[in-house]
């Protein structure tokens, strides 16, 4: 595939993008501030729930989902069992707390339940979290950016990553939210059929019909889903599902990058529907994935195809060609493969920094209570351009250390990073305990220590046993047992 033919699709998909962003943003907002951080709470609750679904997938999933197949079966399905059941939990339990709150950054209640150091360390978890999280999926689209475009081009990687930023800015630093719901939701579409074509014509290749493409898929082990047997496994259902729903109630529920256009909606009753609609939305889409991962790997075998790493499967068949210099797959593919990584990638990476400047504007800074709307307007618009700048200098960092499944990657940041939050949450929930304040930070960063130490033992101390996902839960319940020591009498 041409670098001119790449070139001509990302400016193609960026003018739609950038059309959307023009639109939804022509008429002069009262309050633009509001309509950066809230949406104005307007947005249509299907419209959310569409750009959720692209919001969550990112260029991650695009492209670690179909390569990890074989090493752990479709047994990822448990885990999206278990995300379904999460969403249900940030539907009715965590919705409703932040529309009575009236919050425009969810960590708002950790001040009005704790105090302000508790605050202010639930804020600076998160955007921990959201700066290496997004920072790895970023430098995965990069990369394969790289290999598919730049490096025929002579575009050293630090250039690559800069134009990608510059782009997330230009079309998030104005409407912010109000935007990006809109904007995700093409995303989304894009993404979807860009994965629905692929595996079209990847079955047109391989001479398969409907009929074949489900016999291929139902007669491999690898589409293996159930894992009751052993539960040292970590692909033991009960580990899987509960690490899912409560990774899905800390990453979800509880990161103020996807609550943020939950809580752009009408009402709160608008937000329930938009939650539970989009997490059932994830079992069919994760569903492509994974099948379109077995496809891959028998089309690979097939041309006798081998990958160092999972992530480069799908990759080296979109983009790549044969001895004679002849496309593995028709070019389409390749220009899907394009359009479904940009449009999960960026959808995810304006929605990640829109979050970082609405929580560093508000919770650190405080600007929304010291500033008024012109000066409030200056500030967010100078935190939105330094969190670019410093996002891009992650990704160019990763590219030194990025290695394995970046899906994995994405996940072990979580447990470590998302478990202190989830502690404090679920334990000013459902205790009416209070604590002193000063001591909640220390509390927060012993517990991923303790969990560290945890995971790099685990199979030496208990027989065997390998820590998987589940680590976000002894993380959380660490962080909680803390809390209870420091409880005020």
């Amino acid at each position: 595939m041409s670098g001119q033919l790449v070139l001509l699709i990302i400016a193609a998909y960026f003018a739609a993008i950038f059309l959307v962003t023009w639109l939804t943003n022509r008429k002069k907002q009262a309050n633009d501030n509001q309509a950066f951080f809230t949406g104005g709470r307007q947005s249509p609750w299907w419209v959310v729930a569409i750009a959720m679904i692209g919001t969550s997938i990112s260029g991650v999933t695009f492209i670690s989902v179909p390569g990890m197949v074989a090493g752990t079966q479709f047994s990822y399905l448990q885990m999206v069992l278990g995300f379904v059941a999460g969403y249900f939990a940030i539907a009715y339990v965590l919705l409703p707390l932040y529309y009575r709150l009236n919050l425009s950054s969810i960590y708002g209640y950790l001040n009005q339940r704790f105090g302000p150091r508790s605050y202010r360390t639930g804020a600076l978890f998160f955007l921990l979290s959201k700066f290496l999280g997004c920072g790895v999926r970023m430098y995965l689209t990069a990369l394969v950016l790289q290999l598919v475009l730049f490096d025929d081009m002579d575009i050293p990687f630090g250039l690559n990553v800069a134009v990608t930023m510059i782009v997330v800015w230009l079309y998030t630093f104005r409407g912010g939210v109000k935007t990006l719901v809109w904007t995700d939701m093409l995303q989304t579409l894009s993404l979807i059929a860009a994965v629905v074509l692929c595996i079209y014509y990847v079955c047109q290749s391989m001479g398969l019909d409907a009929s074949g493409l489900w016999n291929t898929i139902a007669s491999d082990e690898m589409s293996r889903v159930w894992y009751f047997d052993d539960p040292l496994d970590k692909r033991y259902f009960w580990k899987q599902f509960l690490a899912g729903m409560f990774t899905t109630i800390a990453m979800t529920g509880l990161d103020q990058d996807m609550m943020q256009k939950n809580l752009s909606c009408r009402n709160l009753h608008d937000a329930k529907k938009n939650v539970i609609s989009y997490g059932f939305g994830f079992l069919p889409v994760n569903l492509l994935f994974l099948a379109l991962g077995i496809l891959l790997y028998h089309f690979a075998d097939n041309i006798h195809l081998s990958v160092d790493k999972p992530d480069q499967l799908f990759p080296a068949i979109a983009t790549g060609c044969d001895a004679s210099g002849q496309p593995y797959l028709p070019m389409i593919v390749g220009v899907l493969f394009v359009l479904g990584l940009i449009a999960a990638a960026f959808s995810s990476a304006g929605s990640a920094v829109t979050a970082l400047t609405t929580s560093v504007t508000i919770d650190m800074l405080q600007a929304d209570k010291k500033k008024d709307e012109a000066q409030l307007r200056r500030t967010r618009q100078w935190v939105h351009v330094v969190n670019c700048i410093v996002m891009g200098l992650l990704i160019y960092l990763f590219r030194v250390i990025g290695s394995g499944s970046v899906i994995n990657a994405v996940y072990v940041i979580a447990s470590y990073t998302y478990g202190p939050l989830l502690g404090l949450y679920l334990f000013g929930l459902y205790t009416k305990l209070q604590v002193r304040d000063r001591w909640v930070p220390v509390i927060c960063v012993a517990s991923p220590l303790l969990c560290l130490l945890l995971a790099t033992h685990s199979e030496e101390w208990f027989g065997g046993y390998q820590v998987g996902f589940e680590l976000l839960l002894y993380n959380a319940a660490l962080t909680a047992f803390g809390l209870w020591t420091i409880r005020k009498k």
